[in-house]
């Protein structure tokens, strides 16, 4: 195998590993502390807010090591340590930037679950009885009234 080879070869397998191991530990501390927004959400049904927390933390493997994957194939490939290294940094940056991105739309999820929720328990502004009287848009007055 040429030595250029070999840097793309090794900037594969570390990109690789780096990338799964972020994704590993965003997901677990996502689904670790994620859990209690979920129970609240579910006003308590922790049976329900684990099976949910369980299909988010599915769907953010599936999307982000997909996202991996796919970018193993785009970008100049190395033929030196320098540009190895670059390239490793480039690579890893943008998987960073699609997890930073994933775990904001999942606090934006968990928040408009949460606001849900808490909106089902409030009370009503008016009690059910009572109604406020619809106010009648302004008359015209006719031309040749004073």
């Amino acid at each position: 195998m040429q030595s250029g080879n070999l840097y793309v070869v090794w900037s594969y397998a570390f990109y690789i590993m780096i990338s799964v191991a972020l994704t590993v530990w965003v997901a677990r501390t996502l689904s670790q502390n994620g859990i209690l927004f979920l129970v609240d959400a579910f006003l308590g049904n922790e049976r329900l807010a684990h099976s949910v927390n369980h299909l988010l933390v599915v769907g953010f493997y599936l999307i982000n090591i997909g996202y991996v994957t796919l970018a193993l194939k785009y970008g100049d490939k190395p033929t030196s340590l320098q540009q190895a290294i670059e390239f490793l940094s480039t690579k890893v940056g943008l998987v960073l930037l699609v997890l930073g991105a994933m775990h904001f739309l999942n606090l934006r999820v968990f928040s408009n679950m949460r606001k849900r929720a808490l909106l089902r328990n409030e009370r009503p502004p008016l009690a059910p009885n009572e109604f406020i009287p619809a106010s009648l848009p302004p008359q015209p007055t006719p031309q040749g009234a004073h």
